[in-house]
This record gives structure tokens, C-alpha cells and sequence, in this order.
């Protein structure tokens, strides 16, 4: 293998930057010249922001992993390393992972080889040429960030889902039933409509039978009941790239560090300064409804920003709501509310939101009444969320005793 190998970074159709390996598995990210020099350039991240809101240009070498931004493009936990064994190569090997997924990575990025390469050099030295183009597009198909076991999709004219063939494209992610709790697909579902019926942005979501998801491969085995089907909001009904970023990614953390590194007021924070007051609203709404549900997950990557005109951040769609409790028996929220301040949910009260208010510089009145109004205005909808959709009963009745436990609640 040459002792240097280059993966060119694009942003939409623009090449913005270059990832370069360098040896003992070392690399650095570089933006081209004249991404640097476009004073009307499309935004990667906040995280390359400095304070003055000038690119920051100088980067530093990293060591096995790529730095955070595109670490977190990248999926995590066992689906890592199943597209990791599948490809050949070793999962912390972050460089050849992007090299192999970069074709279909969240938002608007996408990154290929230089040299036109369509598979790292030394990976699967054993492989005739054909194995390893096979494997390539089996890979491809479990390309999306995340730990869930999940792909991109294309919704048939009768409403099934088809899974690409190449795990490119698609407008729907599907995500799977899980092996070991029963219900997870008809909880999430669940609390997203309950969100949406509350107001909140909610991108489309629908219960599909396995039955009627094709292409499904082979090695996932039989799974029977209904996965999750989610629109995809990084994309249009044309197939077009939206950019987003996540917040791990705005505070520039590796993935494993969501829930060690930051707060819900750093979060606040950035929506107020770069956004403002309605975006606030919406993610003190947000947040009050994910306590009230116990959803103990809403760590830094199941916040994202988007940008529409790809310059400007606006709060991107919710994601990611379930109530955890049912499976996790936890106390805890992700993140604490502040630093030094609540995590519990049974310590979350109207005082603790006026903190968060004055530590994140935010109009108090806005915050306390948000809270107040999402409260009231989920047990007004509670009993009717029961009947209408599919929240089994035990779920059901962890929340019941769960806000039982919330001071503000009460």
C-alpha cells in the first residue's frame, strides 16, 4: 500500500476538502483552496466555526480514527463491526471504513477515493475481484450512523419498502425489530406521533410488516412483526442531498463521548444563538416531552441541526423518541440539564428549568411557560394516545408511574 492515500470530501457536489492517510495510520482533514477562499461557502459544521465566525483551517493529525466530524458519519457499535468483518477490515480502522460508506453517509456529504479506487488496497487480499464487488454492495446497504440495525429504502407505489440493491439512495430508513425486546418498532413509533399530535416537527413515520419489505439480505435471517419506517429528512422527494450535523459533531466528540461530554444547556445554547426563539420553544418542548416519556437516550447525537439553504442552521426534525424505561428500569436522563445540575428524572423540577434558563442566557418566561404549557398539554392528550395508537400496556403503565416521580410533573 503507497505510504500515502487521499479521500476527496464533498459537500453536495462541491469538493470542499481532502482526507489524506498518512503513515502508521495516521490521518488529517485539509479544505481546498478554494472552499477557504468562497466567502459564500456551504457550511459543514459548526464545530469549523471559530469565534468570529471564520473557518477554522488548521487541523491536527489523527491517530487510527478520522476526527470527530466524520467519525460520526460512521455507524457504531455491533453494526460497525459487521460492516467492518463483512469489508475486511479492522473496525477501528476509521479511514478504510469511509473509504468503503462514503457514497451514502447522512446529510449532504460524501466521500470517495482520489484515485478512483473503488475498494481500500490490503483488504481481502484472498477475494477474486467479483467477492469483493459483491461484497461491496452488501456492504453498502447498512451504510447509515448509528447502533440500531438500519437502511435506506424506497417506498413502493403500495406502500412496501424495497432495499436497494446498492444501498445508495433511498428516501425511508427502516429499522428493525430488535432481537431482544419485543414492542421497540410500536414504542417509538408511538411517541413520535404522540409528538407530532403535541406539535412538535415530526418527519412522517409508519409501522411496516416485515412481510412487505423486499430485498431484505439474506443473513439478517427471519424476523417477523413490523419495523419502523422513518422519511428520511436529509433528503427530498427528488432524491436531493440536505446537509445536517448532529451535536456531537457541533462539539467536535468522538461518538462514544455523547453522553460523557456536554449538557442540555450547551445544546440550548447553540439553538439560541444560532438560530433563535421558536427553535428554543421547540426544544424545550422536546426535551420536557422526552422526560416525561422517560426516554433515558437523548444523548448528543439524537440532536441535529439541518441547513435548507445549505448556509444557514435551522433545528432539524425529531428523531429517536421512545420511552427507554420499559427496558432499561433507568432513573437517568442522557445528559444532565446543566452542569452540575440535574440528570434524575425524579429531580427535574420548575426551579431546575429556571437554572437551565439563566446558565444558557435564555428569556426565562419562555422557557418556564414552554415547560409548563408541554406538560399540561401531554396529560391532556395522554388518555387519547392510549387508545389511539399502539402502546403496549406495559409501556403504558411504566410511564404512568414513572411521572409519578417527576416533581414538575406533579
Amino acid at each position: 500500500m503507497a505510504a500515502i492515500t487521499n479521500l476527496n470530501v464533498f459537500l453536495g457536489k462541491q469538493n470542499i476538502g481532502t482526507i489524506t492517510l498518512l503513515p502508521h495510520d495516521k490521518s488529517i482533514f485539509s479544505f481546498t483552496d478554494k472552499y477557504v477562499a468562497d466567502v459564500n461557502r456551504p457550511a459543514l459544521s459548526l464545530s469549523y466555526k471559530d469565534i468570529y465566525g471564520e473557518l477554522i483551517t488548521d487541523r491536527d493529525v489523527v491517530q487510527t480514527r478520522l476526527e470527530s466530524f466524520f467519525s460520526n458519519l460512521l455507524p457504531e457499535g455491533h453494526l460497525r463491526e459487521y460492516l467492518a468483518t463483512r469489508a475486511g477490515v479492522k473496525d477501528v480502522r476509521e479511514f478504510y471504513l469511509m473509504w468503503i460508506l462514503g457514497q451514502d453517509l447522512p446529510g449532504n456529504v460524501t466521500v470517495l477515493p482520489a484515485d478512483g479506487e473503488d475498494w481500500p488496497p490490503d483488504a481481502n487480499k484472498n477475494l477474486t475481484r467479483e467477492e469483493i464487488e459483491a461484497r461491496h454492495r452488501q456492504t453498502m446497504r447498512f451504510s447509515l450512523a448509528g447502533v440500531q440495525l438500519k437502511f435506506s429504502a424506497l417506498m413502493g407505489l403500495s406502500g412496501g419498502l424495497t432495499i436497494p440493491a446498492h444501498g445508495t439512495g433511498g428516501s425511508w430508513i427502516v429499522k428493525l425489530p430488535s432481537a431482544k425486546w419485543n414492542g421497540v418498532p410500536e414504542n417509538e413509533y408511538s411517541m413520535m406521533e404522540f409528538a407530532r399530535r403535541m406539535g412538535m416537527d415530526v418527519p412522517e413515520v409508519k409501522l411496516i410488516s416485515m412481510d412487505d419489505i423486499g430485498g431484505m439480505p439474506q443473513e439478517i435471517g427471519d424476523m417477523s412483526g413490523d419495523a419502523l419506517a422513518v422519511k428520511r429528512f436529509d433528503r427530498t422527494d427528488d432524491g436531493e442531498r440536505i446537509h445536517i450535523e448532529d451535536f456531537a459533531q457541533v462539539f467536535n466528540l468522538s461518538p462514544e463521548r455523547k453522553y460523557e461530554r456536554g449538557n442540555y444547556r450547551n445544546i440550548a445554547e447553540v439553538i439560541w444563538n444560532e438560530i433563535g426563539e421558536d427553535a428554543i420553544i421547540e426544544y424545550v418542548k422536546r426535551l420536557v416531552f422526552n422526560a416525561l416519556i422517560g426516554n433515558g437516550d437523548m444523548h448528543m447525537k439524537n440532536w441535529s441541526l439541518i441547513y435548507p439553504d445549505g448556509r444557514n442552521a435551522a433545528l432539524a426534525p425529531a428523531y429517536d423518541f421512545l420511552s427507554t424505561i420499559p427496558y432499561m428500569n433507568g432513573t437517568d436522563m442522557a445528559l444532565n440539564l446543566y452542569r452540575g445540575g440535574p440528570r434524575r428524572f425524579d429531580e427535574l423540577t420548575l426551579a431546575g428549568f429556571i437554572s437551565f434558563a439563566a446558565k444558557a442566557k435564555l428569556p426565562e418566561t419562555i422557557v418556564i411557560n414552554t415547560v409548563k404549557e408541554t406538560i399540561s398539554q401531554f396529560y391532556d392528550l395522554w388518555p387519547e394516545v392510549q387508545k389511539d395508537l399502539p402502546i403496549e400496556n406495559r409501556v403504558a403503565v411504566s410511564i404512568e408511574k414513572h411521572l409519578k416521580t417527576i416533581p414538575m410533573a406533579q
